[in-house]
C-alpha cells in the first residue's frame, strides 16, 4: 500500500511540475481583459510551442466566464477560445485548464479592474480647443541611459551619427520634457509607435511591430509608458496612440510562426501595393487593381495582415481596445489608413467608440484631393462605402494649401487662391474642425526646408496652422529651425537638441539657440497660448474672403470673439481697409496684434510675407 501511495504522489509532483513548466510556456493575447466592458465576448489567442493544441482540450474555472468555443488551427502551436464575460464576473486570476494526454497545464488569465474616468480622465478624444506635438521617442530626448541597448534584441545599434541606427531617445526624456510642451500651449502628445520592434535594423521609426502586448523596452517599457500616461493626464494633457493596423514587422511572431496560411495576405510571388488609392473607389476599378492597392505589402520588412481573417481582425481590435484601458489612451492616429480593408476599419472604429463614446480617431489618409480624401471619413458623398473615422490628417490643405499659398507666384490658378479653394471644399466632411492640419511630419521635408528656409514663410505658416479650422499638429523642431530633406527620411528624423547630455545646444533651456531660433521659438509659444485661451479659434466659426492680389483674409469668431487673420503673400506690402470686410468688422473701431501687442487701425498696412492675427475690439 505504501508504495502504492508512493507512486500516486510521484505521478502528482510530476504532473505539478509539468504543469509549473508548460505554464510558463504558454502565452495570451490579450494577456488579460477587464469586467465590465461592453466587448464582453473576447477571443483569446493561447501560444506554445511545446504544447499540441490539436490534441489538447481546455477549460475555463472561473465565476461569471464561460467557454463558448474552442478554435483550433493548422498550426498546432496556437487554440483561440471564445469567452462571454457576464456583467457578474468580478476581478480575479482566471485559470485555463489545458490537458494534453496526461500532461495538465493551468494557465492564469487576469481578468481586471477598469481604469476609472472614462471620458474625463482618459478616453477624452481630441478636438478644436486642441493643440498636438508630434515627436519620435528615439530622436527627442534620452533620459535613461541604461535601457539604450537591450540584451537580445536584434537592433544592438547606438550611434547619433548615423541616420539609422537608434539613438537613444525614451519615455522618460519625454516625461521630462512635458514643461517645455506646455510652455508652447500643446495639451496633447502624439508620438510615432511605442511597441515592440524587434527588427535587425531601422528600429527607430517603431511602425514595425513584432510584439503588440510588448512596449518597447528600448523606450523603457509598460512601466514608463504608464508613469508618461499619468503624468500627461495630471496635467490636464492627452495622449495619441499611433496604431499600425495594416502590417507588421517580418519578425513578429505572428509572421514567423503564423497561426494559418490566410493571418497575411500572400501572393505567389512578392507583391507590392501600387499605392493608388483611387482603385478603392473608383467606380470603373479593376479588381485587380483594387487587391493589389489593398492587399500589396508596404516591403518586404511589413508584412500586409489579412483583415477579412475574423481572428486577425479580432487580435487587432482586442488589442486597441485593451490598449486604451491600459494606458489610458486618449485618441488614435492610424498609420496608412486608406491601406487597410476598409470594412474592417469601420468595425474597429465601432468597437472603440462603443466603448468610449467620446474617443477620436484620425487617419493617415496621404491622397491627392479633397474628394479622394473626404471618401476616407465621414462624408456627405453619396457612395456606396460610408466610412466611419471621424477625420483625416488633412494633407489636402498641406500640399494644396498652405504651400502653394507660401511657394508659388499669385496668378489666377496657383498661389494662394488654392488656400481658398481648398477649404471651400469643406462641404464634403461631415465635420470638417475634426481634420489634423500639419506642415511637416517624420516622412516629408521638414516645413522651413519646403519654404526655401524663408523664417517669414515659416512664421506665416505656423500662424494659419494655429488660427485655420481644424486640430494643429506641431512636428517636434519646427519651432526652432529645424530643417532637412525627405530624401532620404533620415534626413528630417534628426535629435532634439538638448535631448542627451552634453549637448551643446539646449532647445528646453534655449541655451545655445541662435537669436532666430530663440525668436521662432518664443513666436510659436505666443501663438499657441493665445489660441488655447481664444474661445473663436478653439469654439468658433470660420468666414474667407477670396484673396485679392495676393491678400488672404479670413476670421474666426463666436458672438463674445473675432479674430482677423490676414496673410500678405506679396514680396511688397499691402492695404488692409476692414469696410472691404463688413460683414465681420462692423461694430469694431480697431484690434490688437495678438503676437506684438499693438494696436491695428481700421485702416493698416500690412508688411510683405507676414500673417497678422489680430483680435478686434469695439
Amino acid at each position: 500500500m505504501k508504495k502504492i501511495v508512493s507512486v500516486y504522489i510521484l505521478i502528482l509532483l510530476c504532473l505539478q511540475l509539468n504543469a509549473q513548466s508548460a505554464n510558463e510556456t504558454v502565452t495570451t493575447y490579450p494577456t488579460n481583459w477587464f469586467v465590465q466592458m461592453k466587448w464582453n465576448k473576447v477571443q483569446v489567442l493561447l501560444r506554445s510551442a511545446s504544447i499540441d493544441f490539436s490534441k489538447a482540450s481546455i477549460q475555463v474555472n472561473y465565476p461569471g466566464v464561460k467557454l463558448l468555443k474552442v478554435n483550433k488551427f493548422e498550426n498546432s502551436h496556437y487554440a483561440a477560445i471564445d469567452l462571454e464575460v457576464s456583467k457578474d464576473a468580478k476581478p480575479g486570476v482566471v485559470k485555463f485548464i489545458i490537458k494534453e494526454g496526461v500532461k495538465i497545464i493551468n494557465k492564469n488569465w487576469a481578468l481586471n479592474a477598469r481604469r476609472a474616468g472614462k471620458g474625463t480622465k482618459f478616453a477624452q478624444g481630441v478636438n478644436q480647443s486642441d493643440f498636438i506635438y508630434f515627436l519620435m521617442p528615439d530622436r527627442f530626448s534620452n533620459g535613461d541611459s541604461t535601457n539604450d541597448r537591450i540584451a537580445g534584441l536584434k537592433d544592438q545599434t547606438l550611434n547619433r551619427n548615423k541616420m539609422y541606427d537608434r539613438h537613444g531617445g525614451d519615455l522618460l526624456g519625454v516625461q521630462q520634457h512635458l514643461d517645455y510642451m506646455q510652455k508652447m500651449g500643446a495639451t496633447t502628445l502624439w508620438m510615432t509607435p511605442v511597441i515592440e520592434n524587434d527588427m535587425p535594423n531601422r528600429t527607430e521609426h517603431g511602425y514595425a511591430f513584432t510584439d503588440h502586448y510588448s512596449i518597447e523596452k528600448r523606450f523603457g517599457g509598460e512601466a514608463a509608458y504608464l508613469k508618461l500616461s499619468d503624468e500627461l493626464h495630471s496635467r490636464g494633457m492627452k495622449l495619441i496612440q499611433d496604431a499600425v493596423y495594416n502590417h507588421v514587422g517580418r519578425f513578429h511572431f505572428l509572421v514567423q510562426d503564423a497561426p494559418s496560411k490566410d493571418w497575411l495576405h500572400q501572393w505567389p510571388k512578392y507583391t507590392q501595393t501600387n499605392y493608388k488609392d483611387q482603385t478603392v473607389y473608383d467606380p470603373y476599378h479593376s479588381v485587380a487593381d483594387q487587391k493589389v492597392m489593398v492587399d500589396g505589402w508596404f516591403t518586404t520588412e511589413m508584412p500586409d495582415m489579412n483583415h477579412q481573417n475574423i481572428f486577425v481582425a479580432n487580435f487587432l481590435i482586442q488589442h486597441a481596445l485593451w490598449s486604451v484601458e491600459t494606458f489610458g489612451i486618449d485618441g488614435w492616429r492610424i498609420d496608412t489608413y486608406i491601406y487597410n480593408d476598409l470594412n474592417f476599419m469601420n468595425q474597429c472604429n465601432k468597437a472603440l467608440l462603443d466603448e468610449y463614446p467620446k474617443i477620436t480617431s484620425f487617419g493617415e489618409c496621404w491622397v491627392h484631393g479633397v474628394a479622394n480624401q473626404a471618401y476616407f471619413v465621414e462624408n456627405n458623398i453619396n457612395t456606396p462605402f460610408k466610412s466611419n473615422l471621424q477625420a483625416p490628417v488633412d494633407f489636402q490643405l498641406l500640399f494644396h494649401g498652405i504651400q502653394p499659398a507660401l511657394n508659388e507666384k499669385n496668378t489666377w490658378d496657383q498661389g494662394v487662391i488654392n488656400l481658398y479653394t481648398t477649404l471651400s471644399s469643406d462641404y464634403l466632411y461631415k465635420d470638417p474642425t475634426r481634420n489634423v492640419l500639419f506642415l511637416d511630419n517624420h516622412d516629408m521635408t521638414r516645413a522651413l526646408s519646403t519654404f526655401g528656409e524663408s523664417i517669414p514663410k515659416l512664421k506665416m505658416a505656423l500662424a494659419w496652422l494655429m488660427t485655420c479650422r481644424g486640430i494643429p499638429q506641431l512636428y517636434y523642431g519646427t519651432e526652432i529651425l529645424m530643417k532637412g530633406i525627405s530624401n532620404p527620411d533620415g534626413l528630417v528624423r534628426s535629435d532634439f537638441p538638448g535631448g542627451w547630455l552634453g549637448d551643446k545646444k539646449n532647445s528646453f533651456t534655449e541655451e545655445g539657440l541662435t537669436p532666430d531660433e530663440k525668436d521662432m521659438l518664443h513666436y510659436t509659444q505666443k501663438l499657441g497660448n493665445f489660441r488655447k485661451s481664444s474661445a473663436a479659434i478653439t469654439t468658433g466659426k470660420m468666414m474667407q474672403y477670396i484673396p485679392v492680389d495676393g491678400l488672404y483674409v479670413y476670421f474666426r469668431y463666436t458672438p463674445t470673439q473675432t479674430i482677423m487673420c490676414v496673410m500678405n503673400t506679396n514680396t511688397t506690402e499691402m492695404k488692409v481697409d476692414f469696410a472691404k470686410f463688413a460683414e465681420r468688422t462692423n461694430g469694431f473701431a480697431n484690434g490688437r496684434d495678438i503676437v506684438s501687442g499693438n494696436v491695428i487701425a481700421p485702416q493698416f498696412t500690412i508688411p510683405a510675407q507676414t500673417l497678422q492675427v489680430i483680435e478686434l475690439k469695439k
